[in-house]
């Protein structure tokens, strides 16, 4: 079980987690389902809504420690049911995801959690997206052997380079390296001019 212990050494290093419980970890989230179907109280809650353009949406973090007690998952202190709506041209998508916790109630509140659980999906879709639109992940050919997870960490790589490099825009920054390639060597350190 990588995630528990990778949970266990979270802690222990100092630090605090927060996760997203997936089908993977079977047991917890029947454990948290259990919760939420029936709380023994009305957990503390935090709505957080957003609108862009036509688009609405809403967020809803409920953030009982009732399972605290009960689960044997690595310093667990809070158990999270993050709710969220969108609504777009009359019609309104729901999706209901769970989280755990070794953040105290006094730490992160129902607030903070929504706060931290957003800006991990900000994190993520910030790097997905520049895979995906600026190098056409998805659309790749390459199936087998090692070649794709070579690929992705080249992506990542190179992510990582224009990034310390002060690049906001990956896209402009890869058309840039395209026309000067001695730019491009000499992130890498390497020296180079055009003869």
């Amino acid at each position: 079980m990588a995630k528990r212990g990778l949970c266990k050494q979270i802690v222990e290093a100092g630090g605090e987690y927060l996760f997203t419980v997936k089908a993977n970890q079977p047991t917890l989230m029947d454990d948290i389902v259990t919760l939420f179907a029936d709380p023994p109280m009305k957990p503390a809650e935090a709505v957080q809504r957003n609108r862009h353009g036509d688009r609405r949406e809403v967020r809803r973090l409920q953030a009982p420690s009732a399972l605290n007690e009960y689960s044997d998952w690595p310093y667990l202190t809070q158990v999270c049911r993050i709710e969220r709506e969108v609504s777009r041209k009359g019609q309104t998508k729901r999706e209901v995801a769970y989280a755990v916790t070794s953040l105290w109630s006094h730490e992160a509140g129902p607030r903070r959690l929504l706060e931290l659980n957003r800006g991990h999906w900000g994190i993520e879709n910030w790097l997905n997206y520049v895979r995906d639109m600026t190098f056409g992940e998805d659309a790749s050919q390459v199936r087998t052997w090692a070649a794709p997870q070579v690929m992705a960490a080249m992506r990542n790589a190179t992510i990582g380079l224009l990034r310390l490099a002060a690049a906001t825009n990956i896209a402009a920054a890869l058309r840039r390296n395209a026309a000067h390639p001695e730019e491009a060597l000499a992130l890498l350190g390497i020296s180079y001019t055009c003869q």
